[in-house]
């Protein structure tokens, strides 16, 4: 079965789930999970410059044997290639590292610094045909409102910790408002035992005869999120994907969304995060 799309503000289809490959190491690991997620059917892949195995996912995604069109791959930019032409400098790279003519999706990954002349050189290579879609990825309502204004055109996309223990609510108000689609980073609460233990979703596991990663991820998919949960392990990269063949009612999803807490683990308006973070991934060490 084909993976349902989520259009996004400009005019593009992005599958609904994808395939995360963030902490999945660059010594054949990430070659053997993306080539088994592709196998398995999924066809989005995300990816950054800051993961460093953006080679062994271009390297699956060319040697899947699917059509490049049929598969959309998204990478981000760190924060040491900020600014206009370092930014410029930093898309040829990852185009060169993925081995690909064009990338689907490309993201500012951690939004400090200079964010506006990143963007300026993101919206021309979108314009050149090397980008098709492009978005931010970690940014809460303050520092949305602090960069965006300055874009010429909205992001697609802003990817953002989410799941049901955190729902984003008063960031997703932001956009809706400008039709910009949230996509879940760490969709599974990381794991998180309380999430995956909570009795309400345990009961519609049981129900739809589901684990409760997948009604997690059903909840998610139905509230418009797009999601990319990772995994190493075959049996649930599968069982990530299957779930299109359910649904959750309008009462089961009333149930999940009470359990928003308001909080999640990771704070972006924390004071220093993007100084720490820039000395915590080095990019160019091996330059």
């Amino acid at each position: 079965m084909a993976t349902p799309t989520i259009k996004l503000n400009d005019g593009t289809e992005i599958p609904a789930i994808g395939f995360g490959t963030f902490q999945i190491p660059n010594d054949g690991s990430t070659y053997s999970a993306v080539k088994e997620a592709l196998a398995d059917g999924y066809r989005h892949i995300d990816t950054a410059v800051a993961y460093f195995n953006e080679a062994e996912v271009g390297r699956a995604v060319r040697d899947s044997g699917i059509p490049r069109k049929d598969i959309w791959v998204t990478s981000k930019l760190w924060l040491q290639d900020y600014g206009y032409e370092p930014a410029k400098k930093a898309i040829q790279t990852s185009l060169e590292k993925l081995g690909l003519d064009y990338i689907d999706l490309y993201l500012i990954h951690q939004p400090y610094g200079d964010v506006p002349g990143a963007w300026q050189a993101m919206e021309e290579a979108k314009q050149q045909g090397l980008i098709r879609s492009i978005g931010v990825s970690n940014m809460t309502p303050k520092i949305w409102q602090n960069f965006v204004p300055q874009f010429k055109t909205l992001p697609s996309v802003n990817q953002v910790e989410f799941n049901p223990h955190f729902q984003q609510k008063p960031l997703r108000k932001i956009l809706d408002q400008n039709s910009v689609k949230l996509e879940a980073w760490a969709p599974l609460g990381q794991g998180d035992q309380t999430l995956l233990k909570e009795p309400v979703i345990q009961d519609l596991a049981k129900k739809y005869n589901k684990d409760v990663g997948q009604i997690i991820l059903r909840f998610e998919n139905q509230e418009g999120i797009i999601v990319f949960p990772k995994s190493i392990h075959p049996d649930r990269i599968k069982s990530n994907l299957d779930i299109f063949d359910f649904e959750l009612t309008a009462d089961e999803m009333a149930q999940i969304r009470q359990l928003d807490t308001g909080k999640g683990k990771h704070d972006p308006d924390a004071p220093g995060l993007g100084e720490r973070l820039a000395k915590a991934f080095d990019v160019h060490a091996n330059d």
